[in-house]
């Protein structure tokens, strides 16, 4: 039996939280069962970090992005142009998206489309995935990713309605669950009423974790995945399983990076399912 490892696939790992312990971090990581952990940028300085510290734990995959309060169009091409320049080194564009909650005068709001937009068309010319944010613009993010013919997307830590939710389903598109499920009903009944084939797991560490003002870390992952099997009422395995499965299918890219055992299983009746 192939034994499935998993993946957090979406962190801040260049954060300077855990300048003083990195590495330790990691290691709690691998000792829980984590093979490989995205870390996504939000501005130019993150996303060479991100690059330098994949160069150095090769269990960081590097995602660079543009976090969506930066209503810069110069620094969108900018980062448009490096993520161009190191497109080889990279897992993904992220995080990239909208941000409603922030960002509320209109003006603004179309800006920040616009600079999601590139980041979409980006994604296509590349053929990398895309790790989104879009908190409170759920049906607005999901409806610009489907008018752009986005492909590859995780939306991580949706914040909408499941109702919300299904157009990007329907699409092909993930959602990633955070450790934060614990105490969040909005997430809870999320992974409730969205299929199994289409959820990953992430810890958006350092936030997000399962106490509200604690540092989250990767090694936490598995309280998303412990939650998920509770609430669809599954076997932790097959959970763990099915979304392994399911990173692979977005991720292609990693399956070929050392220390990522295991192949997804194609075959009909495999863990995805529709539960």
């Amino acid at each position: 039996m192939t034994e499935h490892c998993i993946i957090d696939t979406h962190t801040h790992l260049c954060d300077k939280d855990f300048d003083h312990d990195r590495e330790e971090v990691i290691l709690r990581a691998k000792d829980s069962g984590v093979c490989a952990i995205i870390t996504v940028s939000e501005d130019l300085d993150d996303a060479q970090r991100n690059l330098e510290l994949a160069e150095k734990y090769p269990q960081l995959k590097a995602a660079i992005g543009l976090f969506p309060t930066y209503l810069d169009l110069g620094a969108a091409d900018e980062m448009i142009s490096f993520i161009r320049k190191n497109r080889e080194k990279l897992t993904a564009i992220g995080e990239v998206g909208l941000d409603y909650w922030k960002v509320k005068e209109e003006n603004e709001r179309e800006l920040q489309r616009e600079i999601f937009g590139r980041f979409i068309d980006l994604s296509l010319e590349l053929d990398l995935p895309l790790n989104v944010h879009s908190r409170s613009a759920g049906r607005h993010v999901i409806a610009l990713l489907l008018e752009r013919r986005a492909r590859k997307v995780q939306l991580h830590a949706f914040d909408g309605k499941a109702s919300a939710a299904l157009p990007a389903v329907e699409a092909g598109f993930f959602f990633s669950v955070p450790p934060s499920i614990m105490r969040s009903r909005q997430k809870q009944k999320l992974v409730q009423q969205l299929p199994l084939s289409c959820l990953l797991v992430e810890t958006d560490s350092p936030v997000l974790g399962p106490v509200a003002e604690a540092r989250n870390e990767p090694a936490n992952v598995n309280i998303a995945l412990t939650s998920i099997a509770e609430l669809k009422k599954l076997d932790q395995q097959q959970v763990k399983a099915a979304v392994f499965e399911n990173t692979c299918r977005l991720y292609e890219k990693i399956m070929s990076s050392p220390g990522v055992p295991g192949q997804p299983d194609k075959t009909p009746g495999s863990a995805v399912e529709n539960k």
